[in-house]
């Protein structure tokens, strides 16, 4: 599946699931109202004789690879044509250049439930999906209790699916569509309408697969997703690539986007200085730690920050990551995650916040990015790469990037 001008595009490396080459899509945008098949007709002959039809370019030239067992994220605002790129991914859409090749069996979760008929039961619907997926009705049997167990819906099995909230019915296709053995999965935020527990249970299910060499595709607009479980990201801009690397730096790119659109329609918003931005409505003034230099007899690492808002800040999210002189993250949160919520910092004032983690870092130097980010989660008052440093200070030397204090015994 997802096989398209195979004669010019070919996968060498068998570690590449999908290979995607040159790959452009236009849609056709009609503005004739058609009242009647006459109509129909006379706009059909219109067109061919028309030079030029106004053409919308979802996307154009994108090209990228993606391995074997990688989570790989695709991000982008709405319009951007990331949905579009799943599709073509998916075969639901061809594209108009260039060529998308696939090793293994793949599975798109992009509308999750299509099939299902809110007339049967929970029962049969699973039987009624299994079936659409290419199972036979002793493979659904065999499989069957585990869907259900997945799905965590033993007791509403036999209710009718109309009778299902909305969360309950993407857990049961989800749960379906899982057990349908693919090498490659196509995720749309097809789980954002299930609960946080559900939630994470899918993307612990999605961390297995990599075990197992499965592939994910992801597209999202959530960054704290992107950073927790992608190994790889891509950023899709106006039908353009604009940038692939780390999920951290694909999801700075994307967040910086929304200051640099509030700094053109405000040209006084001030971009700062290299490594930070934001529409400066909240400044983070200072970020100092405990110490510059810690040894192993420092339990525990403290960062205060200390923020001043121009005008009132309503619940800010505070957020901060530590990366080793190698650029890898290693470790960090925001007040969101924590459920924290700040409240409001009134405009001239200081608000100070510490963040305290056990001292498990490898010896070694490293660095402190911090965030000030409106509640939304998005829009930027203050973004500052490289805020701070310091050293760790470690005895035993490992080739590990975190060495908390392990006890060994040995008994004979």
């Amino acid at each position: 599946m997802g096989q398209k001008d195979s004669a010019e595009v070919s996968v060498t490396d068998t570690r590449v699931a999908i290979r995607v080459s040159d790959v452009s899509k236009d849609f056709v945008l009609p503005h004739e109202r058609v009242g009647s098949v006459k109509q129909l007709f006379v706009s059909a002959l219109r067109r061919r004789k028309q030079s030029a039809a106004e053409t919308q370019h979802a996307l154009h030239g994108i090209n990228f690879t993606v391995n074997e067992g990688e989570f790989f994220g695709i991000v982008g605002r709405n319009g951007s044509g990331k949905s579009t790129m799943l599709k073509i991914l998916a075969g639901i859409y061809q594209p108009t250049t260039g060529g998308v090749h696939t090793q293994g069996k793949l599975v798109p979760f992009i509308e999750l439930g299509v099939g299902f008929n809110p007339e049967l039961t929970g029962r049969e619907n699973v039987y009624l999906n299994g079936a659409l997926l290419g199972f036979s009705k002793q493979e659904v049997v065999a499989m069957y209790d585990k869907i259900v167990a997945f799905a965590e819906l033993e007791r509403f099995m036999d209710q009718k699916l109309k009778n299902y909230s909305s969360g309950m019915q993407v857990r049961l296709a989800f749960s379906v569509a899982i057990n349908a053995q693919a090498d490659i999965l196509l995720i749309d935020e097809v789980l954002a309408v299930g609960d946080a527990d559900f939630q994470r249970k899918c993307f612990d299910y999605f961390k297995s697969l990599k075990k197992h060499k499965k592939t994910v595709i992801f597209v999202t607009h959530d960054m704290g997703a992107v950073r927790e479980y992608c190994d790889r990201a891509i950023l899709i801009d106006d039908s353009r690539l604009v940038a692939e690397g780390v999920p951290d730096d694909i999801a700075a790119r994307y967040t910086r986007m929304f200051t640099e659109e509030v700094a053109e329609e405000n040209p006084g918003v001030n971009q700062g200085e290299q490594g930070r931005w934001g529409d400066s409505v909240g400044i983070i003034q200072d970020v100092s730690l405990s110490k510059r230099v810690f040894s192993p007899a420092d339990k525990q690492i403290v960062i205060s920050v200390t923020v001043r808002a121009n005008r009132d800040l309503n619940n800010p999210i505070f957020g901060f990551s530590v990366k080793d002189a190698t650029d890898t993250s290693l470790l960090g949160t925001n007040t969101k995650i924590k459920h924290l919520r700040t409240g409001v910092i009134k405009a001239g004032k200081d608000c100070i916040l510490q963040w305290t983690f056990p001292n498990i870092l490898a010896d070694g130097l490293h660095f402190v990015d911090v965030t000030l980010e409106y509640a939304d989660g998005v829009t930027v008052y203050d973004w500052w790469t490289e805020a701070a440093s310091f050293h760790v200070r470690k005895t035993e030397q490992t080739a590990y990037r975190i060495t908390p204090q392990i006890e060994v015994n040995l008994s004979k």
